[in-house]
């Protein structure tokens, strides 16, 4: 068959398949250019889950009646400038949008209509159906400036299209959480969005900064987020990181409370998401994922957003300085959060409280020794009866036995004469050999001894782990393992690092790897798999994850193993020291799987188990 030219309405349906994918795709390049417009307020409308009608109203700078002609041109853009010679740099853009393939795509395939009033100007109107342009005629519009673009019959054009959609219902819930993406990234723009005539979103504008910022997330994300998020501000050679992270006990069951940006553009890159499961992985279980909402503000020469039509994936120039940086920061806030836990751990214990509402066995009038707060009892007894298990010793204090370990206080000072000061209070009992009770000044804290203490445990086998003096096993005969060439050069590039970790590698011809000492804590281990599970790390994040996560998982077995176990009397010092010892040690409030290591209530929370507020 001959070469022969596609007309262009066929190439812009082309286009339309990879950038306009569905409804929330044209939602979000409309959003876009309603955002590189200027606008502090956008409406957005979308009825039959965007396939029936979709509108964005802005109050942005608007367009001139020239103007409307060219923007459903196919590779039309304002966001582009040719310099003296006429070149136009594709490595320098700071725009959302860029590539003038949205409009001209979205009529390519729809019904579309633009009206736009450019300040001090009037408004004028365009229209697009299935690639047929009318001309450009006066209209009315209800603002001084800004733009109305209307899509209605999404896909009619191309009927085949429509058969992959999902349901209405499925297309709504992806279009409020594109809203919510781009509402996160500009917390200075007021949104509206209206689902078949019913509003699910209407957010005010926010002043810009961390402030604001947070107050747009706490709209979007809820409360328990706002209280349970750590600030993330850390820079490194001209690249900011800034945003929230959640704290390890406030995990999700899923990655779907992770949102990362890029110069204000929502993406979703590998990197950045292995560099967040690599921050959490010594405090997260596997089947757990962090919340956590991060922005990254690097030079527009260092980043290709050009790699896909729809512009949600992004390339680094140096993507080991990136994933450095991720991975430094949010360590930093964790570590400065020290022993804390997510408040919604207590509201998790409150609500498993349910209140006793059958007969009770109780005396028919208070006593010196009873409640003094009831009446209406329903059995009498002798007035100098007690209540089982109220007058009883709720654990035994006594001296421990000589091979029973005593935590010191790591301060080395003295322990004060009060300890109900502390964050974590005085030890006043032990429960079932498992859980110590302290009081605090306003109210208490229930620990579970095996978890601190694992946890304990842990942080000082990392920080041997951190000063180099990790224990290394010699193979009786070296391991050779055969690579990609690629890979193995990947492994041999990093053998330094690996050293580090108690892995000595070298090279052993084109594309082997020779493997004689491996870290002592893995015991016998599947060196081959271990070699190929780094070169794939290697390959697709820059570090050698596989061998610090399994260096993790040992250390955390064997913190597990040589941690105090629960059912283990305890004396009232050694508990005061520990709760001393989990104050003074950062991530104590979580053991190794992202649990919590104590549950703290206030003395508001007990007052309304009670009744009392």
């Amino acid at each position: 068959m001959p070469i022969r030219r596609l007309p262009p309405e066929t190439v812009n349906r082309i286009a339309a398949g990879e950038v306009v994918e569905r409804p929330s795709s044209a939602i979000k390049e409309l959003v876009e250019n309603a955002l590189d417009a200027g606008a502090t307020r956008i409406e957005i409308q979308a009825d039959g889950g965007g396939l029936s009608r979709i509108l964005i109203a802005d109050d942005g700078h608007g367009m001139a009646p020239d103007q409307l002609a060219l923007a459903v041109e196919r590779h039309a853009t304002s966001k582009l400038e040719p310099d003296d010679a006429g070149d136009v740099d594709l490595l320098r853009i700071s725009t959302l949008g860029f590539r003038g393939e949205a409009l001209p795509s979205i009529g390519s395939v729809a019904r579309l209509t633009i009206t736009s009033r450019a300040k001090d100007g009037d408004a004028h109107q365009i229209t697009v159906e299935g690639g047929d342009q009318r001309p450009v005629a006066p209209a009315g519009f209800p603002g001084p400036h800004g733009a109305r673009v209307e899509v209605r019959d999404l896909f009619y054009a191309t009927p085949a299209r429509l058969k992959f959609m999902k349901s209405e219902r499925s297309e709504a819930m992806a279009i409020s959480e594109e809203i919510k993406r781009q509402a996160m990234a500009h917390e200075g723009v007021a949104f509206t969005l209206d689902l078949d005539g019913k509003t699910t979103l209407r957010l005010p504008a926010e002043h810009p900064g961390d402030e604001g910022r947070l107050k747009r997330l706490a709209a979007l994300l809820g409360r328990d987020f706002e209280a349970n998020a750590l600030l993330i501000d850390q820079s490194r050679e001209g690249i900011r990181l800034s945003g929230y992270a959640g704290l390890p006990t406030y995990s999700r069951g899923n990655g779907g409370h992770q949102y990362l940006f890029v110069n204000g553009r929502p993406v979703r890159d590998r990197l950045l998401q292995g560099a967040l499961r690599g921050a959490y992985a010594d405090f997260l279980a596997r089947d757990r994922h962090p919340a956590a909402v991060l922005f990254l503000e690097i030079d527009p020469l260092f980043v290709d957003v050009n790699v896909h039509p729809a512009k949600a994936e992004v390339r680094f120039r140096d993507p080991a300085l990136v994933r450095g940086l991720i991975v430094g920061a949010l360590r930093h806030a964790l570590h400065a959060a020290g022993h804390r836990a997510s408040t919604t751990v207590a509201d998790n214990v409150l609500a498993g409280f349910t209140a006793h509402t059958g007969p009770a066995w109780s005396p028919s009038s208070p006593t010196a020794r009873g409640f003094s707060g009831w009446t209406g009892w329903d059995r009498p007894v002798a007035a100098n009866q007690d209540i089982p298990g109220l007058s009883e010793m709720s654990v035994r204090v006594e001296a421990p036995p000589a091979d029973v370990q005593h935590w010191p206080d790591p301060s080395g000072a003295p322990n004060p004469a009060d300890p109900i000061d502390q964050p974590l209070g005085a030890a006043r009992a032990q429960v079932h050999g498992t859980y110590i009770v302290a009081q605090t000044r306003d109210g208490i804290v229930v620990v579970d001894q095996h978890a601190a203490h694992e946890r304990l445990v842990y942080e000082r086998m990392k920080t041997q782990m951190a000063e180099g003096s990790v224990i290394r096993q010699a193979l009786l005969t070296p391991e050779v393992v055969e690579l990609d060439p690629a890979e193995a050069d990947r492994v041999i590039a990093r053998a330094d690092e690996l050293a580090q970790l108690g892995l000595i590698v070298e090279p052993f011809g084109g594309g082997a790897v020779l493997v004689r000492e491996t870290p002592a804590l893995l015991g016998d281990t599947d060196v081959q798999g271990l070699i190929r599970d780094i070169a794939d790390d290697l390959a697709e994040h820059g570090a050698a994850l596989a061998l610090s996560e399994r260096l993790g998982e040992v250390c955390g077995t064997m913190a597990c193993h040589g941690s105090v176990r629960a059912g283990r009397v305890l004396s009232a010092p050694e508990m005061n020291a520990l709760l001393r010892q989990m104050e003074a040690t950062p991530h104590s409030g979580q053991c190794n799987h992202g649990r919590p290591t104590y549950v703290e209530l206030k003395l508001n929370d007990l007052e309304k188990l009670f009744g009392r507020r």
